[in-house]
């Protein structure tokens, strides 16, 4: 996620730190630098021309001049500036009696199936009782889609093609009601385009059931043509918020920061990745700290508070930070890393030297290395993995054998191994103050 704008914003933070004292040139050529990083990035030239002239308001005052380290100011201010444009959090609108219904609304392509799914999954975690109406009669399949999904889920869908959508989420609210469901979740129709036709199907739907909120989904890969998608929306229904899909692909970030200056449409969710626990809640500062390379140790610790047991993750971190943890807890800590989701999600969340450090990496590459590993370990005994100490050459060679590896490559994670327990050692003896070092 912006990872090329991450890069260019990065080296010119990285010059401005260099510097003891800020001249107002040094800030105009920064700026400069700036709104070409943006510009390339999509985002919305209007979005940058106000974005550029508050900051360098704010960065040739006295704010700056009188700061200790004028770079981190400047810094700091670009960071404060750019929450400001990403806008306000806005939650799912859960007010007013139940059942409340949400519209999925959006073009072909743009991901409202797989959107509804994920949202309903979100809220379920929430103690939310869903129901999902297919809504999409038109698109081959769209409907056992949604099916497949509520199965996964263990959500009841509500489907019928026999009548038209307006109808079936009158019904489908009706059935809510009655059967103590509290939030619907409606999945509609797209089109290739906006037209007419789908504009008065959509306003009929929401007639029919008074929606709290109305999410338009947008693939945030289409750039700048999202805003235009965005705001033809916004004038014919009354839309109340926005996701922004594939948030994980190459695409270049502009839309998710110009929208809500464009259109004026809050941003609620952004969607991460194709599983069905990949949409995030929007917050424009954790965004921010992601743009800005800062990393989102928040987002990383609420990922990994989902995927791990408390008691088990508080015994594993006292092993590791007396350095006493062995082969099997190492193989355990790699199983619950890989259920946070994609490494590159990850690596984009770390913050500081080890963010920028981390991006240099092929995720790939460490993907391969974490298999290979896993094959390692397994094909160990458990005496083996508990005391590494008793690997002589021959148990390597006989392990090596039944991983289908050489026996350099069971040497180089015994050799990883020792250093991860030197480096906890350390920690454990500085009181964990090396920690502020790797973060920067």
């Amino acid at each position: 996620m912006f990872e090329t704008l991450t890069g260019r914003l990065n080296q010119i933070f990285d010059n401005l730190r260099k510097r003891g004292k800020l001249s107002e040139a040094d800030v105009d050529a920064a700026m400069k630098e700036v709104r070409l990083a943006l510009l390339e990035a999509d985002v919305h030239f209007s979005v940058v021309k106000t974005f550029i002239a508050k900051v360098r308001e704010r960065a040739v005052g006295a704010e700056v001049s009188k700061a200790l380290n004028p770079g981190q100011q400047v810094i700091k201010i670009v960071n404060e500036e750019l929450i400001a444009t990403l806008g306000e959090p806005a939650p799912l609108n859960l007010t007013g009696p139940k059942p409340r219904v949400v519209m999925m609304v959006g073009l072909q392509g743009a991901g409202k199936t797989t959107a509804a799914g994920k949202l309903a999954r979100l809220m379920k975690s929430k103690g939310e009782r869903i129901l999902l109406v297919a809504g999409d009669p038109y698109r081959p399949a769209a409907v056992k889609q949604l099916q497949q999904l509520g199965e996964r889920l263990d959500v009841e869908v509500e489907a019928d093609t026999s009548i038209t959508p307006p109808q079936l989420a009158k019904r489908a609210l009706d059935k809510a009601d009655k059967g103590g469901f509290s939030l619907v979740i409606v999945d509609t129709a797209g089109r290739s385009q906006m037209d007419a036709q789908l504009m008065d199907e959509l306003k009929a739907i929401a007639a029919n059931v008074n929606p709290v909120d109305i999410l338009l989904v947008i693939d945030s890969m289409i750039g700048q043509e999202a805003l235009n998608i965005a705001q033809g929306f916004k004038d014919a229904i009354n839309l109340t918020g926005l996701v922004l899909t594939k948030m994980d692909g190459d695409s270049r970030g502009g839309a998710a920061i110009s929208i809500r200056s464009v259109t004026g449409v809050p941003i609620k969710f952004i969607g991460t990745g194709e599983k069905l626990d990949a949409l995030e809640t929007y917050d424009p500062a954790r965004l921010s700290s992601r743009i800005l390379g800062m990393g989102d140790m928040i987002g990383l610790i609420e990922k990994a508070e989902a995927m791990f047991d408390q008691q088990t993750a508080e015994k594993q971190a006292q092993k590791l930070m007396k350095g006493d943890f062995s082969l099997e807890d190492w193989l355990e800590q790699m199983k619950q890393m890989k259920k946070m989701g994609p490494l590159a999600q990850i690596m984009d969340m770390l913050p500081g030297q080890m963010g920028q450090a981390a991006r240099g990496i092929d995720p790939a590459l460490v993907e391969k290395q974490f298999k290979q590993s896993e094959a390692i370990i397994h094909s160990m005994t458990l005496k083996e993995r508990r005391s590494p100490d008793i690997l002589n050459a021959s148990r390597r060679r006989r392990i090596a054998a039944g991983a289908g590896m050489e026996v350099q490559d069971v040497n180089r994670l015994i050799k990883q191994f020792r250093e991860a327990q030197k480096m906890m050692k350390m920690l454990q003896k500085t009181g964990g103050k090396g920690l502020g070092r790797l973060f920067g």
